[in-house]
């Protein structure tokens, strides 16, 4: 579905964002994967995108504007090191 959604947004010229560097969209950087969703906002296959990556259970990346991780949406990337937020028992 999403493949002929973009095919089809393609022969019509319209601007797809993922498609100019596919790297970004599955970035390490909280920063990086900021600005994948910030891109995806003005996509306009945005929609058909996110309902294809949650039908699909997409493992990670950025897809319909939304930052999958382990198939479900995260609302924010945390960079790698950070402490745990609750304390290991000893």
């Amino acid at each position: 579905m999403l493949a002929s959604v973009l095919d089809d947004a393609l022969v019509t010229d319209e601007v797809i964002p993922c498609r100019t560097d596919p790297e970004l969209w599955f970035a390490e950087s909280p920063v990086d994967v900021e600005l994948a969703k910030d891109l995806c906002r003005v996509c306009p296959v945005r929609m058909q995108c996110l309902a294809g990556a949650r039908a699909r259970r997409e493992p990670w990346g950025v897809w319909g504007g939304e930052l999958f991780e382990s198939g479900v949406v995260v609302p924010r990337k945390r960079p790698r090191g950070r402490p745990r937020k609750t304390e290991l028992a000893a």
